[in-house]
Parts: structure tokens; C-alpha cells; sequence
């Protein structure tokens, strides 16, 4: 019966103890989430890319990586996306984001033709996660860690205002690791 008790105690301490460590490792992030509000006409305009995590339909795209946003008449947000590749040649990607939330910080993203944009699971998150007052440099995401880019206004930022971009990316799970710089 001894021998009982304590192999129960030293399973229930084992159990006890793993639930702490999993749970203080994962209490340094926390899940992605975009600001509450943004100027979406202050937004609008042309942003740079500083920083990407990479993606397949980025692939291509080697330096000037460029997206300039316009807002439509009925609220949806035109995209433009550019860059060039490694050949010099310049190339592009037309979508349209629609707002998800009041604030206009969710918008889900479509680059698919007019036509086929009705289609489900075809439109990706874009989260506004940061953005400086001054509406100058912003982080987006998603929902998921997939999906990181930083944008600047300019095609240079400031390391240290970098350096913050990243510390907040990666309070929510991002891994800065693996991002990538982009040439302007």
C-alpha cells in the first residue's frame, strides 16, 4: 500500500509540474491581435516593406516590394501589390481587402479574379497588429503565425524603432527568426 502512495504521488507531482512548466512557456505570448481602430483613410496610401516572413506567393520577389492601398467606394480597400524579381522584370497583384471588424484593423484580402472572389476560404487575414501614431511604420498579420510583414512608409527605418516592431511580433508568437529583409 506504501508503495502505492507513492508512485500516485510522484505521478500527480510529475503531472503538477509539467502543467507549470507548459503553462510559463507559453505565458510570454500571446495570440496575434490586431489594434481595436485604425484611419483606414490614413492608411491608405503607399507602404514599403521592411520585413516578411516568406510565403509561396512572395516567392518571386527579391527587392522593392511595394503595397499601395485605396479606398472604393463601397468601403472595400483596392490593393496593389509590386516587387521585383531577380530577373529586374517588375510584377503585380490586384486584390481587394474587405473590413472584418468596426475599426477596419481585420480585413480579409482577396486576389483572386471578381468573378471568382465569392468563393469561401479564398481570402486571407490582414491584421493591423501595430501601427505608430503617425501612421509611418506598421506590423501585420493574421490570426495565425503564418503570415508577418513590417511596412515603413519609407523604404529605410530606424533600427531601433525595427527592433520594437520585432520584440511585438514576437510577444505573439512570431518567430523574428525567420524573417526576411527586404531591398528597397
Amino acid at each position: 500500500m506504501n508503495i502505492l502512495l507513492k508512485s500516485m504521488y510522484k505521478f500527480a507531482t510529475f503531472g503538477i509540474f509539467s502543467f507549470i512548466i507548459s503553462v510559463t512557456s507559453h505565458a510570454e505570448t500571446i495570440a496575434p491581435q490586431a489594434v481595436d481602430k485604425i484611419d483606414i483613410k490614413q492608411y491608405a496610401g503607399k507602404w514599403y516593406e521592411v520585413s516578411h516572413l516568406p510565403m509561396y506567393f512572395q516567392r518571386k520577389c527579391v527587392a522593392n516590394t511595394t503595397a499601395q492601398y485605396s479606398i472604393n467606394n463601397n468601403q472595400t480597400v483596392s490593393v496593389l501589390n509590386s516587387c521585383r524579381t531577380a530577373t529586374g522584370e517588375v510584377i503585380s497583384s490586384k486584390g481587394v481587402a474587405y473590413p472584418q471588424n468596426p475599426g477596419n484593423s481585420k480585413l480579409k484580402v482577396s486576389f483572386l479574379p471578381k468573378g471568382l472572389r465569392w468563393l469561401p476560404f479564398t481570402k486571407g487575414d490582414y491584421w493591423v497588429l501595430r501601427i505608430d501614431p503617425e501612421y509611418k511604420v506598421a506590423l501585420v498579420g493574421g490570426e495565425s503565425n503564418k503570415y508577418l510583414w513590417i511596412l515603413s512608409r519609407d523604404t529605410k527605418i530606424d533600427e531601433k524603432i525595427y527592433q520594437s516592431y520585432l520584440d511585438t511580433a514576437k510577444s505573439y508568437g512570431y518567430d523574428v527568426s525567420k524573417l526576411v529583409k527586404t531591398p528597397q
